[in-house]
């Protein structure tokens, strides 16, 4: 299932817009900082799919009956440009665990590169909910890598694949390589074109580079 808020008009538009700006990419604190907004929307999102059961809350003035969630979630984001989404994702799932993984391109000398995970730290993540973040889906290799690497630790109930700006390849390569059950892909949106060097465009750029900055 694939699922795109930014079909219905919302703030989301705005955000996005935002962090494609290449103006307003030039402040790095607002570039985290609508990164983060986003994941706190696809949280709400999130937060309807889940199961929700009757509740007695205590008030100063008597007790009130409400529908809570049940599900236990596991918040699992790939480093280093997923850190400000997967803080927005905590920021409404605050009682979620954390899994973190890094990740890297490493390029040969004939321009083809390779996807390599460096680390992996995760909590068993059987049975519970499991929101797998990114905010840039290019080729859709490392997501799968990184959904794969997760099942490590266990058979998660249903997994939640969040990215803000995908290319359609990447979403073809994930409906080709992975389950075609328990698993729900979020996006903020969907652009046609995927360069050579597996860049998204229209896209953003580096979403690791504007976040923290340009690396060697």
């Amino acid at each position: 299932m694939i699922n795109l808020p930014l079909r219905d008009n919302s703030i989301l538009n705005q955000f996005i817009a935002e962090l494609r700006d290449a103006n307003i990419q030039n402040d790095p604190m607002r570039f985290r900082r609508n990164l983060e907004r986003i994941g706190e929307i696809f949280a709400y999102e999130i937060s309807k799919t889940l199961n929700y059961s009757e509740k007695q809350i205590k008030t100063p003035l008597g007790n009130s009956k409400m529908l809570l969630p049940d599900n236990k979630i596991v918040l699992a984001s790939i480093m280093r440009a997923g850190l400000p989404m997967h803080q927005g994702l905590l920021n409404y799932f605050d009682g979620a665990e954390n899994a973190f993984i890094s990740a890297f391109r490493k390029y040969h000398k004939d321009g083809t590169f390779d996807i390599q995970f460096g680390y992996l730290s995760s909590p068993l993540i059987n049975d519970k909910i499991m929101i797998l973040s990114d905010p840039m889906l290019a080729s859709g290799a490392s997501m799968v890598l990184a959904y794969k690497s997760l099942l490590s630790k266990g058979t998660p109930e249903h997994t939640h694949i969040v990215s803000i700006i995908a290319s359609k390849e990447g979403v073809g390569y994930l409906r080709k390589n992975l389950p075609k059950e328990r698993i729900t892909l979020w996006v903020g949106a969907v652009d046609d074109e995927l360069t050579a060097k597996a860049y998204i465009v229209p896209g953003l750029g580096d979403a690791g580079d504007l976040a923290y900055g340009a690396k060697e």
